[in-house]
């Protein structure tokens, strides 16, 4: 009922085209409309506007919705543009007509008018506001508690409103309309997508889970993402976004990380089932958090190529089957790929034992092809954590695709990843089942013979501020045991300072402060082997020297100091080639 009294076409937009330009084969307009009139003030929101120019028929629309601490990006723009879109890339993060950077259009000249929420504020600079229905001076109700005070409610409202200037523009067809957005922006997209009809294809990313307001129960302790002010079950009933999954009627594409610190993993999964569309996927970046790969990135224009413009249809979610009563008596999950649409690169399949989504490591199996299907054993060292299993699908694409007008991304993408549903195995459940735990824990870490597929690597290929990280540390298996020493086997080239970075608590606040503990170490530079051996007082923090491995979460490799380094000062340049790692492990 939250949306009864709203239409989204009933006021005038009162459009203002503050600037127009053409580049890169298309018009470009900075723009403003109305939002709406709040307490007797009007709301205007700034956005960027493009279609191709010269188009000569109606064409499918795009609005994209920026993260949180974020602008509406030109690069969006162009590069649905592009791709044959019109596409319109609303700034609900600006406030007041001030043009400070951040939350400004892409391009804005000084003076241009900015989005401006008048009487109310749901920017993030009222961020008790995403969390409460209570009333307050820049809520919208300042004498009563009522989910219209959220400022996911205005936000929404005003994303809807940007569907209708998309469906008002000459060059749009009205019934092809998609919205995509990041972090916030993939919760706004949940939020339209279940309170606006209009929308025939979605594309949330890292955000848009649901049961935020929930108890999550973990090893250790409890963690809760958002702490409600005000009556929590009017929120979970208007607000939280299982409660707008059941009302999705269009397609709807998941891409995140797999260690996402806000679109937990499991309870992506848990809202999405309750999606009534048959056409869902899931595309999940491994050991990521709030970051892509190409081969997840891509997969967003190709859904809305599909359902907005009648292309190619990407694969079906991959079959997948966990089994825990195994002659072997060891778990085992079987993924049949479709393979139907696109030929089968590869299948990856991982595993885990930790319940927190943000922190746990995801082992890599082994994968056997049988026939059209992979298979891989899951071997456990105890049956007293839970098991999690699922598996990415990597397609070749029939041609490259280009992701290069968004940040970041490459020039050519010639793979897609579809990624399968989540299998969830309790210690009953393994007990039950006879499973047997069968792993062994070891001393060895990693001996890279699958190159650093348990990493993941930020700024790669840019040597000097390249960073290596791994959540091996947090598994049992390769916990180190106080007393033990860290030993790194290498090649370095040229010599070169290497920092070593851990990560304690990471997203376990539960469990304990949040803590990083450093070590720099120069190395010669030497076509030979060498090793580097670290103790656990070899690493410190503003508190003193690291006393254990038990709590530690993650370990990065980086070429720089990234913690302690001076944002005013670049790091010294990387010499020579990169550095080769051999072996990890404890001594």
């Amino acid at each position: 009922m939250l949306w009864a009294d709203f239409d989204p076409r009933k006021d005038p937009l009162e459009t203002e085209i503050i600037r127009e330009w053409k580049e890169d084969g298309g018009v470009f307009r900075h723009v403003r409309f109305l939002i709406g009139n709040f307490k007797d003030k009007p709301a205007r929101m700034a956005a960027i506007y493009g279609f191709p120019d010269g188009a000569k028929e109606t064409l499918p629309a795009v609005m994209h919705i920026h993260g949180g601490g974020q602008r509406a990006f030109l690069g969006e723009v162009k590069f649905l543009v592009g791709r044959g879109y019109a596409a319109l890339s609303v700034n609900w993060g600006g406030s007041g007509t001030g043009m400070a950077p951040f939350n400004s259009p892409e391009g804005a000249q000084p003076g241009d008018p900015n989005t401006d929420w008048g009487a109310v504020d749901p920017s993030q600079l009222n961020v008790q506001g995403y969390y409460t229905v209570l009333p307050g001076p820049r809520q919208l109700f300042e004498d009563r508690e009522h989910p219209k005070n959220n400022n996911w409610y205005l936000l929404t409202l005003a994303c809807r409103r940007g569907l209708t200037f998309l469906e008002q523009q000459r060059e749009v067809d009205p019934l092809r309309l998609g919205v995509h957005g990041f972090s916030m922006g993939g919760n706004l997209t949940m939020y339209v997508a279940g309170s606006d009809d209009r929308v025939k294809a979605a594309v949330p990313g890292v955000g848009g889970a649901g049961w935020r307001w929930q108890e999550h129960h973990f090893l250790g302790g409890m963690a809760q993402q958002d702490r409600i002010t005000g009556e929590v079950e009017v929120f979970r009933r208007t607000l939280s976004f299982e409660s707008y999954a059941p009302l999705i009627r269009c397609p709807v594409l998941h891409r995140s990380g797999t260690n996402d610190f806000h679109g937990w993993m499991d309870d992506v999964y848990r809202t999405n089932a309750l999606i009534p569309s048959q056409s869902t996927r899931y595309c999940w970046a491994p050991h990521l958090n709030h970051r892509l790969i190409p081969e997840v990135a891509v997969a967003m224009p190709l859904w809305f190529d599909h359902f907005l413009k009648g292309g190619p249809a990407l694969p079906e979610t991959p079959a997948s089957e966990l089994t825990l009563a195994t002659a072997d008596h060891i778990p085992l999950l079987r993924v049949t790929p479709d393979n139907k649409s696109l030929p089968v690169a590869h299948v990856e399949i991982y595993y885990s034992v930790d319940p927190d989504p943000r922190a746990r490591f995801w082992r890599s199996a082994n994968a056997e092809r049988e026939g059209d299907a992979y298979v891989a054993k899951l071997p456990l060292h105890t049956l007293d954590l839970p098991l999690f299993a699922f598996a990415n699908a990597i397609y070749t694409l029939p041609k490259p695709e280009s992701l290069a007008q968004l940040p970041g991304e490459p020039r050519a993408v010639r793979e897609v990843c579809i990624s399968s549903l989540l299998h969830t195995a309790y210690p009953m459940d393994l007990s039950d089942a006879r499973v047997v735990a069968t792993a062994k824990v070891s001393a060895l870490i990693d001996d890279f013979s699958h190159g650093l597929r348990d990493w993941y690597q930020l700024n790669a290929g840019n040597l000097t501020h390249q960073q290596s990280w791994t959540r091996k540390f947090t598994d049992p298996m390769y916990r180190g045991a106080d007393g033990a020493k860290l030993k790194l086997t290498l090649i370095m080239p040229s010599a070169n300072r290497l920092t070593f970075v851990l990560s304690e608590n990471e997203w376990r606040s539960y469990r304990g402060p949040r803590k990083t503990f450093v070590c720099e170490r120069s190395i010669p530079g030497s076509d030979t082997v060498q090793t580097a051996i670290l103790e656990a007082s070899d690493f410190s923090d503003d508190g003193g020297p690291l006393k254990s491995w038990a709590q530690i979460d993650q370990l990065g490799i980086c070429a720089y100091n990234p913690e302690r380094r001076d944002p005013a000062k670049s790091p010294p340049p990387w010499n020579g080639a990169a550095a080769k790692f051999l072996r990890l492990e404890w001594e």
